[in-house]
């Protein structure tokens, strides 16, 4: 299977390429446009700064690939704010993939530390990626933006309000929280996905 990690300016790719590799995957990093179509999968990962990264993309055609990309696409984390339509992190317009903002996290009493952080629990609605979850899991969270519920909401979790913890339209995929750091429930979805 021909996996394309995509390469830009963000953090956290490696992790993403050794959960991968331990599934017996060996992804390519790549930002070059002809391997991304070509490849079966796509996966969208990474920690950084919604504005900054977006004009990357743009400077680089990489918005316009990846809105156009046929194949199963997994968005992580950044991936999944930047596919929505803005975000208030730099005031950024985004992929637009999926018609709903990024909004900030606004603590409603002391003990509401932003960024959220931590293990929390996702109740899951899609059964693509959570093929095989009958129960509420615990995945790995580092965010302080957040999508809010919508028609694409696949899984949801709880921290301030309810949100957005996954997100799924046509062929593209998206977690807000990292399953590369999610221990055997975030192996699964990694797995689940590639099974798509």
């Amino acid at each position: 299977m021909n996996v394309a990690v995509l390469k830009y300016n963000a953090g956290n790719i490696h992790s993403v390429i050794h959960a991968l590799d331990r599934l017996g995957v060996t992804p390519l990093l790549t930002d070059d446009i002809e391997q991304l179509q070509a490849a079966d999968k796509v996966i969208f990962p990474g920690v950084g700064e919604a504005a900054t990264t977006m004009q990357y993309l743009q400077q680089h055609n990489l918005d316009a690939v990846i809105k156009g990309l046929r194949q199963p696409v997994l968005g992580i984390c950044l991936g999944q704010q930047l596919m929505c339509t803005h975000s208030e992190e730099g005031d950024a317009g985004c992929l637009g993939i999926f018609d709903v903002p990024v909004l900030r996290f606004k603590p409603d009493s002391n003990e509401d530390k932003v960024p959220h952080m931590g293990w929390n629990t996702i109740s899951c609605q899609d059964q693509v990626l959570f093929k095989g979850f009958d129960k509420d899991e615990y995945v790995y969270f580092v965010h302080s933006y957040y999508v809010p519920l919508c028609p694409w909401t696949a899984a949801t979790t709880e921290y301030i309000l309810p949100f957005s913890a996954s997100l799924h339209r046509d062929n593209f995929f998206a977690t807000q929280f990292h399953p590369e750091k999610s221990g055997t429930a975030g192996e699964r979805i990694l797995k689940n996905f590639l099974d798509i």
